[in-house]
């Protein structure tokens, strides 16, 4: 098992990646004395594979466990489904010791951990993501919330987990769609942030598609440092964690006008990463061959790397953009990479160079 903190003084906390973790999360919740009632919080699809067996470990420790189960996919990341849990948490009568376990990929986690944040004023959460794209990403660093019609993510807090538990085994039920729509992250880390890791995701792409185990662990564990240490410097994104919405502005308005399903997150951040690298070639100097080379790495995955527009879903696409969460006195943020590994927030791009980046 792999150990890795995210340092915010007292609420620190750690981030396990390993095999059979899931069968020691009673345990690891004991420890951390959290009250003897919870709630899991799952999705339809993880809750077939993996409700029975988070239930029984936390039955185990002692813990008293209730369960909600949502339909799976982005659209339950809505203030809809967040009302629901709010109410099945008061007709279970869970109380500000109690704590909430989000069990799923990264919408439950977003969902859960906002559920966590808003319940009583808060209440402490577990998070336990079973797909790829929550392992590296979306579980760690406390930003929760949901979606609004006009936007992806317009309603939310910054609130952290009391631990993140990483079993890697879950990795095997995910469908193949899912874990390459992981990979998107993982890629995004090595382009803003560290050379080797996207050089060692170059040499080592075969086997991570066959999810071996032990280059998945040093892949997800390396994702997981990265971001312990951009939360750690910036926790609330007033300066560096914004590198982490790399291909993000682009992406997120993908999934806003494609309706929240026809794209899953990894594979509108796909596009978007391939644009905002476009991009930096024309304004921040990234050289053609590293364009080339994160090109080819996304195609690798399989993932898409263009989008077709007409004129209305381009429209479209920019008045999302301008409802951006980065949007700074009108003006759309964007962060741009200068070479692999090295990446500047917060430049402003003419619409021209984005409409250019998507041609």
């Amino acid at each position: 098992m792999r150990a890795v903190n995210v340092p915010l003084g007292d609420r620190t906390y750690p981030i396990l990646i390993g095999n059979n973790l899931l069968s020691q999360l009673g345990r690891k919740c004991a420890a951390l004395k959290l009250g003897n009632r919870c709630a899991i919080i799952s999705d339809e699809n993880v809750a077939r594979h993996f409700l029975k067996p988070a239930t029984a470990s936390l039955e185990a420790a002692g813990f008293q466990v209730v369960s909600v189960v949502l339909p799976a996919g982005e659209k339950s990341k809505s203030m809809k489904f967040v009302e629901k849990c709010h109410d099945a948490l008061a007709a279970h009568r869970l109380e500000r010791k109690s704590f909430i376990v989000a069990l799923g990929g990264g919408v439950m986690g977003d969902l859960a951990g906002f559920v966590a944040a808003t319940y009583l004023r808060g209440i402490a959460f577990v998070q336990v993501p079973t797909s790829l794209l929550a392992q590296v990403d979306s579980s760690v660093g406390g930003k929760t919330g949901v979606n609004l019609r006009a936007g992806k993510n317009l309603v939310g807090a910054f609130y952290q987990p009391k631990l993140v538990l990483c079993d890697l085994d879950s990795l095997r039920t995910l469908p193949e769609r899912e874990f390459r729509a992981g990979l998107a992250e993982v890629i995004k880390y090595g382009i803003i942030y560290d050379a080797p890791l996207f050089a060692k995701l170059e040499r080592n792409f075969d086997k991570i598609l066959k999810r071996d185990a032990k280059i998945l662990t040093d892949v997800v564990a390396r994702c997981c440092e990265i971001k312990a240490d951009v939360v750690g410097q910036d926790e609330t994104e007033s300066g560096l964690r914004a590198i982490l919405n790399f291909g993000h502005t682009i992406g997120h308005a993908i999934e806003n006008i494609s309706g929240y399903g026809k794209y899953l997150h990894g594979e509108a951040i796909s596009i978007g990463q391939i644009a905002a690298a476009k991009i930096s070639a024309e304004l921040t100097g990234l050289s053609p061959k590293e364009v080339q080379r994160i090109d080819v790495l996304f195609q690798r995955a399989g993932l898409p790397t263009k989008i077709n527009l007409n004129s209305t879903q381009r429209q479209k696409l920019f008045a999302a953009m301008r409802l951006d969460k980065k949007v700074s006195q009108g003006e759309i943020k964007f962060v741009l990479a200068e070479r692999i590994g090295s990446v500047k927030w917060g430049q402003q791009v003419p619409q021209e160079a984005i409409e250019r980046s998507l041609a």
